[in-house]
C-alpha cells in the first residue's frame, strides 16, 4: 500500500539543500507575486534569499490569516501523564538513559490535573506521555480519554506512533486529532539522534502520519525539531509530506508546530541555531504556502516572540503549561520534558491577545451539536 514513503525517497537531502541555498531574489519575488503557491514556492520563501521580503512577507500573512480564521486565537494546555519512556533520544529530558524519578498519572491524579485545567478555562486538552509501550499503551489512552472526555470538547493526543487499529479505537473514543513529529527528515543521520528503542525505526514513524489518515482522525499535526539539523531543509520536507497527506486524506485538517530545542535533563546543545526571524520567515512561508493550515506557537517560545508572532499566522497557542506529569497540582516537581519559556500565568496571555485585538477561543463547539 502506497504511503509518503514513496514519494520521500524520490527527494534527496543534499539536492534540497542545495536548490534551497541557490534559490535567488528572483525566485522569491515570483513565489510571492503569486495567488497560488507550490513547493516550489515554499522552498524559496524559506531560503536566505527570501530574507529581505520578511515585511512583505508578513503583512500578506496576516491578511491571508485574518481572511481564513478571523482574529481569533485557539487556547488550549498539554497534559503530561506520563515520563516514562523506552527510547534513548539525545535532546529529551524523558530519555531512557536519564536516571530520573519516573511518573505515570492514576486516575485519581488525572482528576486533579484536569480540575485544575479546567479552573483556568481550558476546553482544549492535548494529552502528553513518554514512549513507554509497556506502562501508557493503548488501553491506558483509552482509559484516561473516557475518564476526562466529559470535561473537554477537544481532546488531542502526543504520543507514541500507533498501529491504524489503535488509532481507530482513539477515533472511536473522541479524539479529535494527532500529534506526531518526525524530529528530523535527515534519514542519515536520524540514528545518531535515536539511539535506541522503537523511535529509532524512521521509517515505522515515517508513516505514522498515513496510518492515522487512514484511520479517520480529524486532524494529523506535524512539525521537525528546530535545532537538530538545518532548519530549511526540514521544513522542507515537512512541508512535502503535508502536501502528501492533504492530497491523499483530503478529508482531513492539518496543523503544523515549531518545536524549537530547549534545556532539558541530560540533553546536548543544538546543533543548528535558529533566531527568532529564522522562525518568524518559516512561519510566514507556512501561511503563503498554505492558507487553510493551522499554525501552533507553544510556550517554547519567549513572550516578545509569542506577542509579535500572533497578527502575522498563529492560529492557536499554549499557555501556563507544565511539561511533567502532575505538573499542575499532583507533582510539581517532577521531571520536565524540556523547560518552558513563556511562564505567564494563563490570565495574562489570554489579556494579552485580547490587547492586541484578538479573541482567545477556549472551546471549538457545543458538544451537543457533534455526531
Amino acid at each position: 500500500m502506497t504511503t509518503f514513503k514513496s514519494v520521500f525517497e524520490q527527494y534527496s537531502w543534499d539536492d534540497i539543500q542545495s536548490k534551497i541555498y541557490a534559490s535567488t531574489s528572483k525566485q522569491v519575488e515570483q513565489a510571492l507575486s503569486k495567488t497560488k503557491r507550490n513547493l516550489d514556492d515554499f522552498l524559496a520563501l524559506i531560503s536566505p534569499a527570501a530574507q529581505p521580503y520578511l515585511e512583505q512577507m508578513a503583512q500578506e500573512c496576516h491578511e491571508l490569516t485574518k481572511k481564513r480564521f478571523g482574529k481569533t486565537i485557539q487556547m488550549y494546555a498539554p497534559l503530561y501523564l506520563s515520563n516514562e519512556c523506552q527510547n534513548i533520544c539525545t535532546y529529551c529530558g524523558f530519555s531512557l538513559d536519564n536516571k530520573i524519578k519516573r511518573k505515570t498519572l492514576m486516575d485519581f491524579e488525572i482528576k486533579q490535573e484536569v480540575e485544575a485545567l479546567k479552573k483556568l478555562g481550558f476546553d482544549h486538552v492535548l494529552l502528553v506521555t513518554g514512549e513507554a509501550n509497556y506502562t501508557v499503551n493503548i488501553n491506558y489512552f483509552l482509559n484516561a480519554i473516557e475518564f476526562i472526555k466529559n470535561d473537554f470538547s477537544t481532546i488531542s493526543v502526543e504520543v507514541q506512533p500507533l498501529s491504524q487499529d489503535e488509532y481507530e479505537r482513539l477515533h472511536e473514543a473522541g479524539v479529535y486529532s494527532v500529534l506526531v513529529y518526525q524530529e528530523t527528515y535527515h534519514q542519515d543521520v536520524y540514528k545518531k539522534y535515536h539511539t535506541k528503542g522503537k523511535k529509532s525505526n524512521f521509517d515505522f514513524r515515517l508513516d505514522t502520519p498515513d496510518r492515522i489518515g487512514k484511520a479517520g482522525i480529524h486532524k494529523i499535526g506535524l512539525g521537525v525539531l528546530l535545532g537538530l539539523e538545518d532548519w530549511r531543509t526540514d521544513s522542507f520536507f515537512n512541508a512535502l509530506h503535508l502536501d502528501y497527506l492533504q492530497k491523499t486524506y483530503w478529508r482531513t485538517k492539518y496543523s503544523v508546530s515549531f518545536p524549537r530545542l530547549r534545556p532539558a535533563e541530560g540533553t546536548v546543545p543544538p546543533n543548528f541555531i535558529m533566531d527568532d526571524k529564522d522562525l518568524t520567515q518559516l512561519i510566514c512561508a507556512y501561511r503563503l504556502w498554505n492558507e487553510d493550515l493551522e499554525i501552533s506557537i507553544s510556550t517554547r517560545e519567549n513572550e516578545k516572540f509569542r506577542n509579535n508572532i500572533i497578527p502575522i499566522g498563529t492560529t492557536s497557542m499554549s499557555a501556563g503549561s507544565k511539561t511533567n506529569p502532575g505538573g499542575y497540582v499532583v507533582d510539581p516537581q517532577s521531571l520536565e520534558q524540556f523547560e518552558i519559556s513563556d511562564e505567564r500565568s494563563v490570565a495574562e496571555i489570554a489579556a494579552m491577545i485580547t490587547e492586541r485585538g484578538y479573541e482567545p477561543v477556549w472551546k471549538d463547539w457545543e458538544r451537543s451539536y457533534s455526531p
